[in-house]
């Protein structure tokens, strides 16, 4: 499934030419197709059944009001993992019963609104951490609804920065100590045990990490299942990847199926938490050449988006796809293509051969739909893009690009900053 494509020459979201938005949105900016999103959520859906379950869609892949409420309509969830995305997806109209709250390092106010809002189930990833969701329940004279996130030490083969199932990684408990704490738990008068959590990393191209984490996990819930400890769900998170560069990523319904032999036989709930796989085909960036340069040893494509608007090439040395906006027939040339942020790691591509572009043109970096928009920054003093959502023949902004004046519109001047510059005259 795809949402671009070529149309006599000019690259379309759906039916919308990409240069018309670009005439009045300016450039950069992030475009998503409403139709491609919808249709992979159907894909997670159909994969999923006949397991009883919910799809909670991680939230910190693209957080965008919009594309949230298209997700709230079709039935989805939301995956948490701070009080921001909390309030984010209750007031995108997710209900509370489809939410789900991880991350490692939750404060008590966090634990506090997330209890106060009746969520499904708060993702504990420590014994400290559960005795204080024990505590904050009991000062609310509640139960907290709690899944204990377990560390099954197994390494999926992607990125070190977003592998998380590892032993030497800081998510989640060590299966050596998993049945002490879920007795732990099942003893709180403020814990009402309900799952049991884990989550491999992110970007994984094989079922394998799955099989695997699976054969050490479900022992273990029926070993707490003989010592009295039921568990409703079993929430296996997330992580499936995407290609971005002729990698051969499964599809849902290859990943599903994984879980479907484990687990047919028993009788848990499903969560299941896509972000990137959901998220990540619908979008594109837009971006304008600026200047082509050329340097003794290196050809630069020089374009208006940065490592603020898309980081993950800088960050992970990620390989996006970057096709032009209309076809032309030109020499072809081999350049990086970099922003115009004062950083040497400021690239969308390094070395990549394509057709030469002159300045005034416009490319697409494709499948920014994940950790893209939502990963950007006002370094150097730079707006954050506008985004555009597309149905069909229509589009329409769902994030105006930040002004000068919304980048400061935080920030306070006191009297005291006044001070020191007055005491900076009076000592010369």
């Amino acid at each position: 499934m795809t949402a671009f494509a070529y149309r006599e020459g000019s690259l379309f979201c759906d039916e919308v030419d990409l240069v018309s938005v670009a005439a009045e949105v300016g450039t950069p900016y992030f475009v998503y197709s409403g139709r491609l999103l919808i249709e992979t959520f159907v894909q997670f859906r159909r994969a999923l059944k006949p397991l009883p379950g919910i799809i909670c869609y991680a939230l910190k892949a693209n957080g965008n009001l919009a594309l949230l409420k298209i997700l709230v309509s079709l039935g989805c969830g939301a995956d948490v993992v701070s009080g921001g995305e909390l309030y984010r997806a209750l007031k995108a109209g997710f209900p509370p019963s489809h939410i789900v709250f991880a991350g490692v390092g939750k404060t008590e106010e966090e634990i506090r609104w997330a209890i106060d809002a009746d969520i499904r189930q708060l993702n504990v990833e420590s014994v400290p951490e559960l005795e204080l969701v024990n505590s904050t329940a009991q000062k609310l004279q509640r139960q907290a609804r709690v899944a204990l996130r377990l560390n099954p030490d197994v390494r999926a083969d992607t990125h070190p920065y977003v592998a998380t199932g590892r032993g030497d990684s800081k998510f989640g408990l060590d299966l050596a100590e998993a049945v002490s704490a879920y007795q732990r738990a099942s003893t709180l008068p403020g814990i009402q045990v309900t799952g049991l959590h884990f989550h491999l990393g992110s970007q994984i191209l094989s079922t394998a990490p799955y099989v695997e984490a699976l054969k050490k996990i479900i022992p273990l819930m029926e070993e707490l299942r003989r010592k009295g400890i039921m568990i409703r769900d079993l929430d296996i998170g997330g992580g499936l990847g995407i290609s971005y560069n002729k990698e051969v990523a499964p599809s849902p319904e290859q990943w599903l199926a994984v879980v479907k032999d484990e687990l047919q036989r028993l009788d848990y709930s499903v969560i299941i938490e896509p972000g990137r796989a959901l998220m990540g085909p619908a979008g594109a960036l837009v971006t304008r050449v600026l200047y082509l340069k050329k340097a003794s040893t290196k050809n630069f494509i020089v374009v208006d988006a940065g490592m603020n608007d898309l980081v993950r090439p800088s960050l992970y040395g990620a390989m996006h796809q970057i096709l032009p906006l209309r076809e032309k027939t030109a020499p072809s040339i081999v350049a990086d293509v970099v922003g115009p942020v004062c950083e040497t790691a400021d690239f969308l591509a390094r070395d990549r051969e394509m057709v030469r572009p002159a300045a005034g043109d416009m490319l697409a970096v494709m499948k920014t739909g994940a950790y893209s928009a939502s990963m950007s920054s006002n370094y150097n003093g730079r707006p954050r893009a506008a985004e555009v959502l597309v149905f069909g023949h229509r589009y329409a902004v769902i994030r105006k690009r930040e002004s000068f004046e919304d980048m400061m519109a935080n920030e306070l001047i006191p009297g005291l900053a006044l001070e020191a510059r007055l005491d900076s005259k009076k000592n010369g």
